[in-house]
């Protein structure tokens, strides 16, 4: 079954900039989905019609339904799109700065009841012992691994059915991202919950991934199996960064993706 349905989607900025195309993809339940493609192609944009939170920048879908368990969510505000099971965490962590790092925790949970708020924070504690350590901490002295950490389990706090993480490893050092993605992956396996996962990390993410969609300009240009992706020769080229005899190519050296465009020819 299809926790996400997002068909033929279109969406418009300032009433003239059209940013989706007529985008489709789907994201199996219980499994990890990746969004893969370079800056602009359109993937927080994706992500910001799902969670109905184009409104904010001016934006809005003109064509196309979004829909969650196959009823539809696209439309709704933003906080009953929570409500419904969806919570995105957005690029960059958006910690409250001023608030300590349980009270962050604490607005996650705005929409269960307030029986749930301490098995919930129990919960978040044992994924991240970190943040137990520093729970009466001023998120705004956090360190950028921490701050993500705690973004990730303000969204837990909502126990939503479908996670949209935009960029987790963004800003963060090697051993982080390692991190990060080993906790993307277990909640994934534990708590059952599905992840739409938007990562300019190709091959993390499609490690973690059971399926993975690449988008051009917004539309999707290729989609397959996660391991079909890591091991088809364009991504290598245009995102993993290697030839086809497993060197790695310089950036200069795969500028002329934009002309070639392989899959769409």
């Amino acid at each position: 079954m299809d926790m996400l349905r997002v068909e033929n989607l279109e969406v418009v900025y300032n009433e003239v900039v059209l940013v989706l195309k007529g985008l489709s993809l789907t994201a199996a339940a219980g499994k990890i989905t990746a969004l893969l493609g370079a800056n602009g192609a359109g993937k927080s944009t994706t992500l910001k019609a799902i969670s109905g939170l184009l409104a904010g920048e001016n934006g809005e879908i003109t064509e196309g339904a979004v829909l969650l368990e196959d009823r539809p969510v696209h439309g709704l505000p933003p906080d009953k799109i929570v409500r419904s099971g969806i919570f995105q965490v957005m690029e960059g962590r958006r910690v409250f700065e001023d608030l300590t790092v349980e009270e962050n925790l604490r607005c996650g949970a705005f929409t269960r009841p307030r029986a749930e708020l301490a098995p919930s924070l129990e919960r978040v504690y044992d994924y991240f012992p970190r943040l137990a350590e520093r729970k009466k901490q001023l998120a705004g002295f956090m360190s950028g691994g921490e701050q993500q950490m705690l973004a990730i389990g303000r969204a837990m706090m909502a126990r939503p059915k479908l996670l949209l993480l935009d960029e987790p490893s963004l800003g963060l050092a090697p051993l982080l991202v390692e991190d990060i993605f080993t906790i993307i992956k277990r909640l994934n396996a534990d708590e059952g919950v599905s992840i739409l996962l938007v990562e300019q990390n190709a091959r993390a993410a499609l490690n973690i991934a059971s399926h993975g969609y690449i988008m051009e300009n917004g539309r999707i240009v290729l989609e397959g199996e996660a391991q079909a992706l890591l091991q088809n020769p364009d991504v290598q080229e245009f995102y993993l960064g290697m030839s086809h005899g497993g060197e790695k190519k310089r950036y200069k050296d795969v500028k002329h993706y934009r002309r070639r465009k392989r899959w769409l020819g």
